[in-house]
């Protein structure tokens, strides 16, 4: 990811035509295959092949686009089509997401979402279909033929249809998959991604840091996810909010049209007989005059609507409802005339007023007889007495059947719709506010601030990004671009007040150490010499191998830096003691070992006063002027330690100290190394290899390595 971040954003593009495209091109490439399968009767639909190819190639947004207006579009020359758009919608959701996935690179694995398609074009399919003819079989559909034969063959009614749906629906999704296989490889690879709908406001991401700034990990949920919450909850309760506001008033509209229809028939039955002659119609019954020739008028009223279930004439007494006409339904034969009906329970209310002759208001009840909406039209004769009531029932099963299909057809147009606001809304999230603040976090985060050119190569990596939504991002991206460019001036300069820090450090350090050796008569340039001598030994240790997990940059440069220090204890050491020309006497030498425990005192105050600073120097001032004198067989001071327990950067400066007391002229010695070799601008003679030159090279190897006492 670190590398997708150095290799900075590719040139800006312009949108390709192919992307704007796939929609139009989608659409007609549905319906142009699913005419093609009905002209051949095909007994499959086909009309998902440029759903698919658009969600493969331009991603999720045109592959819905392209599923649902097929649908609104072919919704001109049969409304029921635009209620499957969801359905296609979906598909192309699901292709869109295993496109993503690489399942489209390998025919094998594309192979994997026909189960998939399936289930949607033919599990949902069929259950929108259900509910859509009113729990009927479409004989339309092409499993339409498949479903009666299961059903004849004792399958359920549901389940005849859904199975056999399933099972039609698999060809042509294997066909829809093997068809969309053949026209992909007809494009070659290095086109497809000018297909993929885009909409940058920077400058495009590569593939690797897209995917890294499309799907970062974080503590807790992403900006995308509470982007896709807060959309689905808005559109989810928006829906459901209309669909109840929707069924309510379909339910009240179509209350109010039964209670219309049920009250004129009432009214148009109350006018087919003579009211005068009620009771001779409940005495003789058929063998009255007329009486026939009235239940034949009060049939076809009844037929004028199939929402009509009953139609009979009661007149109401205290012991019950006596029958006048009662016309014989399928499955109920209508009761004889004069025969007395008991009160149903809901009724109980309303007796008193149908006894005074009252009109009462259009009851609905769920009873003997089942659910109704029953009218009570009062019929009065020629003296204006009530002396019967003209009563219809209509089924209330028909208002719920149709109630669920209303629902469904809501529910599928709303969940195309659902689907389209949600990836637009996450389209536009995607390129304006997902992909621009985590672009400018992965880059900010990746900042190098090594060096000069790494810190302005990181600056042009950020500028190179050219995040231009036109709002408060666009501002967050300019107000961030020059924090960058003020802190890289900050560093730059701090950086050259360090160095110039630094410079003052080691200059003061070479002061002191020169005022403490200008007291030295004997030392010469000593402690410019030995620390040349340590970073020599230092490199020819990394060079071999030795301690190369301790012998850092900083270490070495920490050891140098301080190796002028360490002898500055010898400031209290009195000038006589340090410029005797003899050897010194006992008492005198141990006044003189002092200095190394003096030396230490110095810097630890020095240490002290610099708190929590950077001391890494300083603590190897202290090692070197405390332990330098320390030997490997533990007879050194001032603390007699041994071995590798005294301190690498001692032992090294133990080493350098001794050599340059070996090869320089003292007050109180010679030089050790014979004139014939010292270094010299002729060529090494013959006399170099003289015995009494190679006992002097023998004894310099001993006394480095017993680092014995010296000055």
């Amino acid at each position: 990811m670190e590398d997708a971040v150095r290799s900075g954003p590719v040139r800006r593009r312009k949108a390709p035509w192919f992307s704007l495209m796939l929609v139009p091109a989608g659409i007609a490439l549905n319906m142009l295959v699913s005419k093609a399968a009905a002209a051949l009767g095909l007994p499959l639909y086909l009309d998902t092949l440029g759903t698919v190819l658009a969600a493969v190639l331009g991603g999720y947004l045109p592959g819905i686009l392209t599923g649902y207006l097929t649908n609104l579009l072919n919704g001109f020359s049969d409304v029921t089509n635009i209620y499957y758009g969801s359905i296609n919608a979906l598909i192309g959701v699901a292709a869109a997401f295993y496109a993503s996935r690489g399942y489209w690179d390998k025919k094998f694995r594309a192979l994997l979402t026909v189960p998939v398609f399936t289930l949607i074009g033919g599990a949902l399919g069929s259950l929108l279909t259900w509910y859509l003819y009113s729990f009927s079989i479409n004989l339309a559909n092409p499993s339409g033929g498949l479903s009666l034969r299961l059903y004849g063959m004792g399958v359920p009614l549901f389940w005849s249809q859904f199975i056999a749906d399933i099972i039609m629906d698999l060809p042509d999704k294997t066909l829809i998959v093997l068809m969309s296989l053949g026209i992909l490889r007809l494009i070659p690879q290095k086109w497809r991604p000018l297909f993929h709908f885009e909409g940058w406001w920077q400058a495009p991401l590569p593939s690797e840091l897209k995917e890294a700034a499309s799907h970062p990990r974080f503590r807790s949920l992403s900006m995308r996810t509470k982007l896709l919450l807060l959309i689905a909850v808005a559109i989810v309760s928006i829906t459901l909010g209309f669909t109840v506001v929707f069924d309510a008033l379909y339910h009240n509209t179509i209350i109010d049209e039964n209670q219309t229809l049920a009250t004129g028939v009432a009214k148009l039955a109350a006018t087919a007989f003579d009211p005068d002659r009620v009771d001779e119609y409940m005495e003789l019954g058929e063998k009255a005059e007329g009486y026939l020739e009235t239940e034949a008028k009060l049939q076809n009223i009844r037929s004028c609507s199939p929402d009509l279930e009953y139609i009979y004439i009661y007149k109401i007494l205290p012991d019950g409802c006596h029958v006048v006409f009662d016309l014989d339904t399928e499955g109920v034969p209508g009761s004889e005339p004069g025969t007395i009906i008991p009160f149903d329970e809901s009724f109980e209310d309303y007796i008193p007023d149908l006894l005074a002759g009252k009109r009462i208001e259009p009851l609905i009840t769920d009873d003997t007889y089942g659910w109704l909406m029953t009218v009570y039209e009062p019929v009065f004769d020629s003296t204006g007495q009530c002396v019967c009531y003209a009563c219809t029932d209509i089924s209330m099963n028909r208002l719920s059947t149709n109630e669920a299909s209303f629902m469904a057809r809501v529910i599928a147009l709303s969940l195309g719709v659902f689907l389209l606001i949600l990836f637009i809304g996450l389209w536009i999230a995607e390129y304006n506010i997902i992909l621009p603040i985590n672009t400018m976090t992965l880059t900010a985060g990746a900042f190098a601030y090594d060096s000069e050119a790494a810190r302005a190569d990181s600056v042009q990596r950020f500028r190179e990004l050219d995040i231009g939504t036109g709002d408060e991002i666009e501002s967050l991206y300019g107000a961030v671009g020059k924090t960058m460019d003020d802190t890289v001036r900050y560093v730059e300069d701090l950086q050259t007040q360090t160095e110039t820090i630094n410079r003052m450090q080691n200059g003061l350090i070479w002061v002191l150490a020169d005022m403490v050796e200008s007291r030295d008569q004997c030392t010469g340039d000593h402690v410019r010499k030995t620390a040349a001598y340590a970073r020599i030994i230092m490199e020819h240790m990394n060079r071999l191998g030795i301690y190369t997990d301790q012998l850092s940059e900083k270490f070495c440069n920490d050891v140098v830096n301080s190796a002028p220090l360490h002898d500055v204890g010898k400031i209290h050491v009195s000038d006589t003691l340090l410029n005797k020309p003899g050897r010194l006497t006992d008492e005198e030498y141990a006044q003189m070992k002092t200095h190394a425990t003096a030396g230490r005192e110095i810097i630890e105050k020095a240490i002290q006063v610099v708190g929590g600073g950077d001391t890494g120097y300083l603590q190897e001032a202290r090692n070197l002027s405390a332990y330098h004198h320390e030997r490997w067989d533990g007879k050194g001071y001032p603390s007699g330690l041994a071995g590798e327990d005294i301190p690498l950067s001692a032992r090294i400066m133990a080493v350098a100290d001794v050599f340059d007391a070996l090869v320089s002229r003292r007050s109180y010695k010679p030089s050790s190394i014979p004139r014939s070799c010292r270094p010299s601008s002729t060529p090494p003679t013959r006399s170099a290899r003289s015995p009494r030159a190679l006992r002097t090279r023998r004894s310099t190897k001993r006394l480095e390595a017993a680092a014995a006492p010296a000055r």
